[in-house]
Parts: structure tokens; sequence; C-alpha cells
């Protein structure tokens, strides 16, 4: 196999996809289920430059991952404050106890 550095690149996302599905499939987590999803879209990220160096549009690239990461961050602090307001109210953040409070 050649080791290129968009090789070496895709390597890193196929790995970053791999734990990110990974720990969404295993953990139960509030907290941990946006650190997953973290990991999902800075795979996405990587990715997206990658694929932008290997066609040639770098700076189209490098701002759509700017603009990724900027949403990104909303999202995942929006995360955090849902989770935070669901263990003050609730007391767990256990998506298994979570899922009986319907009604």
């Amino acid at each position: 196999m050649n080791f290129s550095p968009v090789n070496i690149c895709l390597l890193g996302v196929t790995g970053l996809v791999a734990v990110g599905f990974y720990g969404l499939l295993t953990t139960r987590n509030l907290i941990k289920v946006v650190i997953m999803l973290q990991i999902l879209v800075k795979a996405t990220v990587l990715g997206l430059i990658t694929a932008g160096n290997k066609s040639g549009q770098l700076y189209l690239t490098q701002s759509m991952a700017i603009t990724v990461i900027v949403a990104d961050t909303i999202v995942a602090v929006i995360g955090m404050a849902f989770a935070i307001q669901i263990r003050r109210q609730v007391g767990t953040l256990d998506t298994n106890d979570l899922s009986s409070l319907r009604g």
C-alpha cells in the first residue's frame, strides 16, 4: 500500500468514524453521546479537507470546514446544556432511564 498523505488522511477518517460509531452503539450516557457525535463530525471535516486537497480546491473546503466546525460547536454546546438540564431535572444521564419518561 502506498502511504501518501491522502491515504493516511483517509485511514484517519476511517478510524475516527469507526471509533465514533462504536461509541454511539455502546454508550448510554448523554454526555458521551455528544462526544461521540463530535468525533464523527471531526472525521467528516478531515474527509472534507482531504477531498479538497485532492481536487485542488483547498481554500473552498477550508472555508466549508470552518463553517461546519462553528455550527458543530453550537450544536455541541446546546447538547451539553440539554444534558445538564436533564441531569438536574431527572437525576440521571442514562438513556435507558430516560426512555421511561413518556407521557
